[in-house]
């Protein structure tokens, strides 16, 4: 499975959602070790529906951390209108700290 790097740190493995069903779903019904996904494209981050608080980022197109935050459950997140991409993870696993504004992540197999 694919990982989140920061700086030549693996930050967690990650699924990448490219379809509107798999990005409507984020991490849903996922393992909390396999949670972790990148959603592209997306403005904003969400936890309706989810049982937990999740640790949010949104990206830009170059997948640079534009915003970060751990966002409690049944909340919708305002759009980021510059933003190309964004990661929902169980909160806890990839927020803050982890994560911080100008941040450049990558996704390696």
């Amino acid at each position: 499975m694919p990982g989140l790097v920061s700086e030549e740190q693996v930050l967690a493995s990650v699924a990448v959602a490219h379809t509107r069903t798999e990005r409507r779903r984020g991490p849903l019904g996922r393992e909390a070790s396999d949670g972790t996904v990148l959603l592209r494209p997306v403005r904003n981050v969400r936890t309706v529906g989810m049982r937990s608080a999740v640790d949010g980022a949104h990206l830009g197109r170059d997948l640079q951390v534009l915003w970060a935050t751990t966002m409690a459950r049944s909340r919708v997140g305002m759009p980021v209108l510059t933003a190309g991409a964004a990661v929902e993870a169980p909160a806890g696993s990839v927020g803050p700290p982890g994560l911080s504004e100008g941040d450049v992540l990558e996704v390696r197999l």
